[in-house]
């Protein structure tokens, strides 16, 4: 990792490097030489898992609420760790530790160090309410057809995630798609600080975290405070048919290009292949947020484009996608094969044919604006469309309406079976009961509940089923009983 060696580290981080049985500037306890050679080492990788440890790895010492990390770093210099960067220096530590007040702040200190180091490799961030991650998949599927093309894995977006993300780049990387998720005012600007992206992707503004961000309005103030980090010059790729950010007009000193109907990008001659996915003529306007673009708005380019992605959202999010190759300076038919080669990942409306059963998991995360999509989703379905749903959690006050709504839109649109799960979930049951339109509807307080009695909904051959919930709801576990009892 460049220019990331213990003093480096220990001076951006504002940290006090500490070597056993001594201070700072005791290198004594090596033996003649080792001390040089340790202090002008680079380290290899940031960790915040211990069983990562060995040889190069810097390890943070992070307290969670099941765990303290201060008591893995005996284990981490046992497995040959360079260093560690912790709160509480143990009296034994058997190698270099980076005193810190805070670890947490530590690691953004370091990644916003790392970042300028790694200032030629180009990024784009991904923000917004819903489909983040799919849009994140296909942007990087774009960006690599061309660009060694570094991405965030799983639920890397927050606080955490996105330093670890930031230490994961290379010198042999050109692009990085980095996913931001907040739920509180004041984490995207330092998230922001930390990526100083070239582009950002902004999908939508919806109805998620309003515990904390109270509104629309509070939803899109928080999350467009990246927007003061990207670099001069760069360029906001926002979603044309979003209420919200169609008020974005001028930011200073950065492009902006819009994607959707009536966008500078938008799509044509859609044809919707259910579950399959979607193939559409891509249109887009020249202009100077183009790689090879200028001022001419007036020209216009056409590719036809194969989503293999199930949902026709999904063409939505491509479009996006090509915003950031065309900013790239990619050719169209790079753009396309991009498109077409982008997978979903577990979790996030994967389709799993299990031979009788089809099994859209869609269990990572959920709020009212991606389950009714999810619904959408359904109605393509061939057969009987079970939708299993759990508790969308942080949404504040109006929770008990927001769940009552969705069980509404279940019920009026194409579901034949509504499962609802957790104690929020009782509202949707109740307004899916009270809306009727044919749909059976049946509650179970907890996930415990369902998974002991997934045999009395009565799957059956030819069934899709929908799985969607809050990340906390744990229907990952519902998933893998569904397919230990239907997988042929």
């Amino acid at each position: 990792m460049r220019g990331m060696t213990l003093e480096r580290i220990a001076e951006a981080v504002n940290g006090r490097l500490v070597y056993p049985e001594g201070d700072a500037d005791d290198r004594t306890a090596y033996p003649d030489g080792a001390a040089a050679e340790k202090v002008a080492a680079e380290a290899s990788e940031i960790i915040t898992d211990s069983r990562k440890a060995g040889p190069g790895t810097i390890f943070a010492a992070i307290r969670g609420e099941h765990s303290d990390g201060h008591d893995y770093i005996g284990q981490v210099f046992e497995k040959g760790a360079m260093g560690v960067i912790c709160e509480k220096v143990p009296g034994d530590a058997a190698g270099p530790c980076i005193a810190v007040d805070d670890t947490l702040k530590a690691l953004r200190l370091l990644a916003c160090y790392y970042r300028e180091q790694m200032s030629k490799v180009r990024i784009v961030g991904i923000v917004g309410s819903v489909g983040k991650t799919s849009t994140k998949e296909l942007v990087a599927s774009v960006l690599e057809q061309r660009f060694n093309t570094l991405k965030t894995e799983g639920n890397f977006n927050n606080e955490l995630g996105v330093p670890l993300t930031i230490f994961r780049l290379r010198d042999e990387h050109e692009a990085a798609v980095v996913e931001m998720g907040i739920n509180h005012f004041g984490e995207m600007d330092r998230l922001g600080e930390i990526v100083k992206p070239d582009a950002v992707v902004f999908t939508n503004v919806g109805p998620c975290h309003l515990e904390f961000l109270k509104d629309l309005d509070g939803v899109l103030r928080a999350k467009s405070e990246v927007f003061k980090h990207v670099r001069e010059g760069g360029t906001l790729i926002l979603n044309a048919e979003d209420e919200k950010l169609s008020g974005v007009r001028d930011v200073p000193g950065l492009n902006i290009v819009r994607y959707g109907s009536g966008g500078d990008i938008c799509a044509e001659n859609i044809v919707n292949m259910g579950l399959k996915g979607t193939e559409a003529d891509i249109l887009y306007h020249t202009g100077p947020w183009m790689a090879n673009g200028d001022g001419d708005t007036s020209s216009v380019g056409r590719f036809h484009a194969k989503v293999h992605l199930p949902g026709a959202h999904m063409v939505l999010n491509s479009l996006a996608a090509t915003a950031a190759g065309l900013m790239f300076g990619m050719e169209p038919e790079e753009i396309a094969a991009g498109i077409a080669a982008a997978q979903p990942m577990s979790g996030r409306s994967r389709l799993i044919d299990m031979g009788r059963l089809l099994l859209l998991d869609d269990c990572y995360n959920a709020n009212p604006k991606a389950d009714c999509a999810a619904i959408d989703l359904m109605m393509s379905a061939a057969g009987r469309k079970i939708a299993i749903l759990g508790d969308m959690f942080e949404l504040g006050e109006n929770a008990a309406i927001l769940h009552a709504e969705v069980g509404r839109y279940a019920a009026t649109h194409g579901i034949d079976m509504l499962v609802c799960v957790g104690e929020l979930s009782d509202n949707m049951y109740d307004a899916a009961k009270e809306a009727g339109g044919g749909c059976e509807a049946c509650y179970f307080g907890t996930l415990d509940d369902l998974i002991d009695n997934v045999g009395s909904l009565g799957l059956t051959e030819g069934d899709t089923v929908l799985v969607k919930a809050s990340h906390g709801m744990n229907f990952a576990k519902l998933v893998e009983k569904i397919r230990s009892l239907y997988a042929e």
